[in-house]
């Protein structure tokens, strides 16, 4: 039992050290002839009654005896011996002990025995501890580097040799700023300098560890240090385990990005900035450059078509780098040989570990190689952008600073990555195709201001609430009238979005409609009134629960008016709806007071006209509530700033809608309600334009109206059309001749075009019909049709009025 040893511990931990062990000295024969005071306290005898004796007839039961003598045996043979044997104690029990026996030569010839005992006990926990220690250094997964008093190394294990690739010889005698790239060793050294200084331990700090043999080779390692003292307090040095976590670490990291991730990437719902979140999530923790290249349908907002790819438009690109040859923006070429063509036609990751190591690499475009070489580019990834089973584009990414290539652990997070942001640029994608067909159908409805207007010069602003950005129910229009006359138009349709401006096309497109009937204001908002109660009740026959389309419609506003610019009269009736603001040439800024009328849809009570005239360059302000209330709801102080605005008479109208917009909403905030705002400046017609004569309705009231006719274009120099005109003019009075009474008034009207009207006192309605071979006659009207561009008739209280236009050729 045990192995040979001639060595002696003078450590006082070591149960065979001198001071601490028992001793005894036997010569040739076995006789015992030195006992030590510790043998004695161990076994019980003293030295008196055990020297001269024979060890094995005093300190042996005789059931060991066998045991023993082998023991003998092979100490003498080996010149030593250590391990545990049974002794007999004085009082007669057994006491297991550990021994350890060398032999003496003695000066006069032969040799003795030295032995030094123990307690089993100690000596096996000695053991056990001697056994731990070189475990630490020799086979423990865990590094252990143990540091001297003045911070140097004293010692590695071999896990610290295995995980960094330096000898374990290499670093004893040197401090980490030796062996350690720089960032790193001064961590390192101060850790070691506070444990050594205060004595305080370190329990499981993680910091980076990168040799100078290999400083491209990042490991995070856990530390645990404390400091070594002896018996006395003396500081021998700091003793560190050292325990690789960087696979931990980058899992740790790698589920951080994408948690981040999440609350980084889809915060709009725009395609654009959506990828440009996506590369700035990938560059801040897993790749040094990111671009994001985008098929074009996807950035258009089109649905891509399944099994195709290309052409790739680069949607982002981080950090921005000018060398590289495709930005934002830009078509990328779609190489049939390049990793991200494989990875959109096998819809699956493509990681390239080392880009020096692929020949198909060198085989690409040699300015993109020279540049991405350049750029220090070593290793990438490819992944695709899949969605709904739609491949949008795909994502590529680069490392360059970071000299570690990437992993398969890192392609698996690029893949996560990208699955998540796909999700979002689809629903970007989405997006933006909904609202495109929303605008779409917001810009149909809305008007396209005519500058040019013989009646007002007018400037409006659409400003749609912020929940669905261009859709809302507020509209306006401008509506040419006959006469040269213009109707002016702005309402407010109940909630936001696609049902509100649907509901709101359906009430200008009647509005145009009531409007070329050349109603009054009153009629035209009776009868707007009519057709809301009417789609009110449509809708609620068809609503199935959904009553928010009724909301809409029913309690909609509108204020209509009609401005004449020869007699500089305007008429307007609102369906609760804003009064509008008159400003008058010299700077008076007045809201006019006209009956307010329910909103439309409501019923029960009239609606009314208000009348006065309007000087030449005065604004009429029509608006809608969401211009008043867009800042934080202070009325009465939004409606002193429109005044302010508005009473700068002369200025551009631009200008004028721009300063209206600025004073009243909130900077950099979209309103929380749609607004329209139309401003007009009144023009004249002055009297040289206008020519009216009034005719007595006899035999000679044709004649009489081509010679006023022909003589007034003459004047006018628009020859080319009198002889177009005095038919029109002249067939018009002989309706007028035949069918009704007292006299008819002829008028020119010198604008854009040339009007023609003839006014009589019947409200009996003229029709276009085609006339017989055999009628003698009934083709007057359908002359005048073909003659001119439009023609129509209105109706007054006092009778009606049937106008032509025909254009004029520029001058």
């Amino acid at each position: 039992m045990g192995t040979p040893s001639t060595h002696f511990s003078e450590s006082p931990e070591d149960p065979f050290a001198l001071g601490r062990a028992a001793s005894a000295v036997l010569d040739d024969r076995g006789t015992v002839v030195g006992w030590s005071a510790r043998a004695q306290e161990l076994l019980g005898y003293p030295a008196g009654k055990v020297l001269g004796r024979a060890w094995q007839d005093l300190l042996v039961d005789a059931g060991d005896l066998p045991v023993v003598r082998s023991v003998v045996v092979a100490a003498v043979k080996a010149g030593g011996w250590f391990g545990v044997l049974p002794v007999r104690h004085r009082d007669g029990h057994r006491v297991e002990m550990g021994f350890r026996a060398r032999a003496i030569a003695r000066e006069g010839g032969g040799r003795e025995w030295f032995l030094v005992g123990a307690p089993a006990s100690e000596v096996i926990a000695w053991q056990r501890d001697r056994a731990l220690l070189d475990g630490l250094y020799r086979r423990s997964p865990i590094g252990l580097v143990t540091y001297g008093p003045d911070r140097a190394v004293i010692r590695v294990n071999r896990a610290v040799e295995k995980a960094s690739g330096v000898p374990a010889e290499a670093p004893v005698g040197r401090r980490p700023r030796e062996f350690m790239v720089d960032e790193d060793a001064g961590p390192a050294d101060e850790r070691v300098r506070h444990v050594l200084e205060t004595g305080e331990p370190l329990i499981f700090t993680e910091q980076s560890a990168r040799s100078r043999h290999d400083p491209g080779r990042e490991r995070i390692v856990s530390v645990s240090a404390f400091r070594m003292e002896d018996p006395s307090g003396r500081v021998l040095g700091v003793a560190e385990t050292i325990e690789d976590v960087t696979d931990r670490h980058r899992a740790q990291r790698r589920l951080a990005l994408l948690n981040e991730a999440s609350a980084l990437i889809g915060t709009s719902l725009d395609v654009t900035q959506t990828a440009r979140e996506l590369a700035g999530v990938a560059v801040q923790g897993l790749a040094d450059y990111c671009s994001v290249d985008l098929l074009e349908p996807v950035m258009l907002g089109d649905e891509p078509v399944s099994g195709t790819a290309g052409p790739l438009l680069r949607a982002a690109l981080a950090p921005p780098e000018r060398r590289v040859p495709f930005q934002e923006g830009d078509v990328v070429p779609l190489l049939p040989e390049s990793p991200q063509a494989r990875c959109l036609a096998e819809r699956r990751p493509i990681l390239e570990a080392l880009l020096s190591l692929r020949p198909e690499w060198y085989a690409m475009d040699r300015r993109r190689i020279e540049i991405a070489t350049g750029l220090g580019v070593h290793s990438l990834i490819a992944v695709p952008l899949v969605a709904r089973g739609l491949v949008l584009g795909v994502v590529s990414l680069w490392r360059s600073r970071n000299s570690e290539p990437f992993e398969d652990g890192d392609a698996a997070v690029a893949q996560e990555l990208s699955s998540r942001a796909a999700v979002s640029i689809d629903n970007a994608r989405r997006f933006t195709q909904q609202q495109n067909a929303a605008l779409t159908l917001q810009r149909s409805l809305l008007p396209s201001v005519a500058s040019d207007l013989p009646a007002v010069e007018v400037a409006c602003r659409y400003l749609p609430a912020s929940g669905e950005p261009g859709i809302g129910g507020d509209w306006f229009d401008v509506i040419p009238l006959s006469g040269a006359r213009v109707a002016l138009v702005v309402g407010d349709v109940v909630g936001h979005g696609i049902h509100a401006a649907a509901s709101m096309g359906r009430l200008r497109a009647s509005a145009r409609t009531l409007a070329s009937l050349d109603l009054e204001p009153d009629e035209v908002v009776a009868r707007l009134d009519d057709l809301v109660s009417l789609l009110a009740t449509e809708l609620e026959a068809n609503a199935e629960g959904n009553h928010s389309a009724i909301e809409q419609v029913l309690g909609a506003t509108c204020l209509y008016a009609v401005y004449d610019p020869v007699s500089q009269h305007c008429s307007l009736a609102r369906a609760g709806h804003p009064a509008p603001l008159v400003s008058t040439p010299d700077g008076e800024v007045t809201v006019l007071d006209l009956p307010a009328g329910p909103p439309l849809g409501l019923g029960g009570l009239p609606f009314e006209t208000f009348d006065l005239d309007l000087p030449e360059g005065s604004l009429l302000t029509l608006y809608t509530n969401g211009l008043l209330e867009a800042r934080n709801g202070d009325i009465d102080a939004a409606l002193r700033d429109l005044h302010t605005c508005l009473a700068y008479v002369t200025d551009p109208l631009e200008h004028t809608c721009n300063t209206v917009v600025e004073a009243l909403l909130p900077k950099d905030h979209r309103p929380i309600d749609d607004i329209a705002l139309l401003i007009a400046r009144t023009r004249v017609l002055r009297p040289q334009n206008v020519a009216s004569w009034q005719l007595p309705l006899e035999a000679t009231a044709a004649a009489r109206a081509r010679e006023l006719t022909t003589a007034k274009l003459t004047e006018w120099g628009l020859s080319e059309l009198a002889f177009t005109t005095e038919l029109v003019a002249s067939e018009l009075v002989t309706n007028a001749y035949r069918y009704a009474t007292g006299p008819a008034t002829l008028r020119l009207i010198r604008t854009h075009c040339l009007i023609c009207e003839v006014s009589d006192t019947s409200h009996t309605s003229p029709h276009l019909r085609r006339a017989l071979s055999t009628d003698e006659g009934g083709r007057g009207l359908f002359l005048v049709a073909q003659l001119t561009e439009r023609w129509g008739t209105r109706y007054a209280h006092d009778g009606k009025t049937v106008w032509t236009e025909q254009p004029l050729s520029p001058a």
